[in-house]
């Protein structure tokens, strides 16, 4: 409910552009596939721009127009894939598209050499 509650509060100042960090990392997954869902239905209403940050590919691909991946460390722009999928979209169907598998495939192959870096620098205590 909280969460509702900031979106909200967000969207009645009627902003140009709304920026996320992990907004729905808290939440258990049927929690957060609604509450995905019901972002999706207030982007499509309002006329802002929208800026996800998240550590969930499937997230990623589900909600957004086009996928940033930055690389581990210094963060710099690795590679932009533009998401074509249709829209309108439900986070729980269009995971079952054809396009979706590709575009996991493709942007994971770019992601998990940046995921291993980042999880060798935690194992071995570089990174707090």
């Amino acid at each position: 409910m909280r969460k509702r509650v900031a979106l909200a509060m967000t969207m009645v100042y009627d902003p140009e552009i709304v920026l996320m960090d992990e907004p729905f990392g808290a939440l258990d997954v049927q929690t957060r596939n609604l509450m995905e869902n019901d972002l999706l239905e207030i982007w499509a209403q309002s006329g802002a721009r929208w800026c996800l940050v998240t550590h969930d590919l499937e997230e990623a691909i589900a909600l957004s127009d086009r996928i940033v991946v930055m690389s581990a460390s210094p963060g710099r722009v690795k590679a932009v894939y533009p998401i074509t999928l249709p829209r309108p979209r439900s986070v729980t169907e269009i995971r079952f598209h054809p396009d979706f598998g590709r575009l996991y495939e493709t942007i994971w192959k770019d992601l998990k050499d940046e995921v291993r870096i980042g999880y060798e620098r935690t194992r071995k205590g570089l990174v707090g």
